[in-house]
């Protein structure tokens, strides 16, 4: 199996969080966005990551890849089957954080391209999702459980873009949950695995 994957992506780190997590033996293949290899646009003509060649087929978006790993090993219940109700909350989620979080994420971190508002207004415009995300982690360390899930991956990459916007900022801010949340990823040794430079 061979990944096609860009190491700052937040699509492809969700991906190769997801794999990683699973135990799948997949090659992963460094992309240069600038020098697309044939083999990737031969598999997927619209050349963006994350690619999977799982040798009977190809994915090409993020959430099926890492659905696709959760459906082969899944030792901590990501996908919150035993919890239904909590599964289907993952699912809204991370629908919220790929449409209208990523948006504001993208005006909040290259708001010099987008001047109609100020940075500070962008990220007000973000709050909200940082508030509802900092009451789902009142009383536990990750959104939906005792354990992390799917939606606590899918939602690591965007959130960490948005820390890194104004770090001092995300520092002081009045999310120490979310904080702490964040902070327990990038550190913990399934996220350093990933991110590892080839």
């Amino acid at each position: 199996m061979i990944l096609y994957s860009f190491r700052r992506c937040p699509w492809a780190m969700r991906a190769r969080l997801a794999l990683r997590y699973a135990g799948c033996d997949v090659q992963v293949v460094e992309v240069k966005m600038k020098e697309k290899p044939a083999e990737l646009l031969a598999l997927s003509p619209k050349g963006t990551v994350p690619v999977l060649d799982t040798g009977n087929g190809v994915l090409e978006e993020s959430l099926d890849i890492m659905r696709w790993a959760l459906d082969r090993h899944d030792p901590e219940d990501w996908r919150l089957l035993a919890d239904p109700a909590a599964a289907r909350q993952a699912d809204a989620l991370i629908a919220r954080n790929d449409s209208a979080f990523k948006a504001q994420v993208n005006l909040y971190k290259y708001a010099e391209r987008y001047p109609k508002y100020s940075r500070a207004n962008y990220r007000a415009q973000a709050e909200p999702w940082l508030a509802e995300l900092e009451s789902l982690l009142e009383g536990r360390p990750w959104l939906l459980a005792e354990h992390p899930s799917l939606a606590d991956a899918a939602l690591l990459p965007l959130m960490r873009q948005f820390a890194g916007v104004e770090p001092q900022w995300f520092a002081e801010a009045a999310y120490p949950r979310l904080r702490s949340w964040l902070q327990g990823w990038l550190g913990s040794s399934l996220f350093e695995a990933v991110m590892a430079k080839p």
